[in-house]
């Protein structure tokens, strides 16, 4: 059975079925080793992606950024449990979360709890894209000040990614 990127969502809030698409697509693409240029499509131009230590502003940032998040990598499956949309109908501010597991490289495995926050718009195209969009991961120590998001590292129970820039 293919894995599914649906989430669920408050009850009684509307929320544009664009946004719903655009989410399950862009963990989909997420999910893709190799499809960073796809992955950078989901963004505007101008765009500012933080994880963790580390913020990209712009495609070429997020490309470089989606490139490393893949170094130690071999495969990731996003569960994007829940989103929140903040306010009424027409709101293009969400809060999600979820569950995100990686296979490393070397062979190890590892599952985080993960949130963030993503403010969308909707080109003249129709296009959904995000113009900021920041993670959180769930119960991760504080990250060296020159860290990265993204290399895993098992150790007993306690899941930490890290992974240091030049």
């Amino acid at each position: 059975m293919a894995h599914s990127y649906a989430s669920e969502y408050p009850a009684g809030i509307d929320f544009d079925p664009a946004y719903k698409q655009f989410f399950e697509d862009f963990y989909a693409t997420s999910d893709t080793p190799g499809a960073h240029d796809k992955y950078a499509d989901n963004f505007t131009d101008d765009a500012t992606l933080i994880m963790a230590s580390k913020t990209a502003k712009g495609r070429d940032e997020i490309i470089a950024l989606r490139h490393g998040m893949w170094e130690k990598v071999a495969a990731r499956t996003h569960s994007p449990l829940k989103i929140f949309p903040a306010g009424a109908a027409g709101a293009d501010e969400v809060m999600l979360y979820g569950v995100v597991a990686y296979t490393l490289k070397t062979g190890g495995q590892a599952s985080v709890d993960w949130a963030a926050r993503a403010n969308l718009v909707k080109g003249d195209d129709g296009k959904v894209r995000m113009r900021y969009y920041q993670v959180y991961l769930v119960g991760f120590p504080p990250f060296p000040p020159l860290c990265l998001l993204e290399a895993v590292e098992v150790r007993s129970s306690c899941v930490r990614e890290v992974w240091c820039a030049d």
